[in-house]
């Protein structure tokens, strides 16, 4: 647990049926629900709050949406803020694209697309966020993609990503074991844990990408929420 471990997910792999994905998203959702992991997605919206007026439509886009669980909280969210709102997710596979369209109540924006390769239609989204993404990548990797989602977005970004410990590894270990149904969750639940980060690994990745306009706190269930408005 010293070192973030590079092996990858079988989620990450080309050939997994998607009735099988299916299952992965819906645990994925109750996991995210139950631990808290929607919670922490609404709080990354409040860091912004000051920053628009209520009489503005307030947009947001985020990469990596799988399922769009994280969007339907957020329009939850916003709905009971009486905010405006324009929802958009993306992410590289048509299935998860196609199933986030079943699964939202309402018409939301879908991209299928791998993120760098978005060409957005009008302006720039205010807010681009990610969920339990960034831990896909290599270090390397994140360092770009930092720099794009603050470049791409009009008020600036935020992460909310697993914190890599002992604690939490075999804490997921254990419950994946008894309550998941899905091979891919009891396989990728507690490797995503050991690709997490700590804390300052997440203060050397920003300052490599030039960020510097930041906070970042940990959140309970072992997660990090970092949010940078764009000054």
């Amino acid at each position: 647990m010293k070192s973030r471990s590079t092996q990858k997910e079988f989620l990450d792999n080309d050939n997994i049926p998607f009735a099988d994905i299916i299952v992965n998203m819906h645990e994925l959702n109750m996991v995210n629900t139950w631990l808290g992991g929607h919670a922490i997605t609404c709080n990354g919206i409040r860091n912004f709050q000051t920053k628009f007026p209520q009489s503005s439509t307030l947009s947001i886009a985020e990469i990596g949406c799988g399922g769009g669980d994280n969007l339907m909280a957020i329009q939850r969210f916003l709905d009971r803020q009486e905010i405006k709102y324009t929802l958009t997710g993306i992410d590289i596979k048509q299935e998860c694209i196609d199933y986030a369209q079943q699964q939202a109540k309402i018409p939301l924006n879908w991209i299928c697309s791998d993120y760098r390769d978005v060409q957005w239609p009008g302006n720039k989204p205010d807010i681009i966020f990610t969920s339990l993404f960034c831990h896909h990548f290599t270090n390397e990797e994140l360092v770009a993609q930092l720099q794009w989602l603050k470049q791409n977005s009009r008020l600036g970004f935020f992460i909310n990503d697993l914190h890599r410990h002992p604690l939490a590894y075999y804490s997921i270990s254990l419950i994946t074991s008894i309550f998941s149904k899905s091979y891919l969750v009891k396989n990728d639940a507690p490797l995503s844990v050991k690709r997490g980060f700590t804390a300052p690994e997440w203060h050397q990745l920003l300052q490599k990408a030039g960020i510097t306009n930041y906070t970042l706190k940990w959140k309970w269930a072992f997660r990090h929420l970092i949010c940078s408005i764009n000054e």
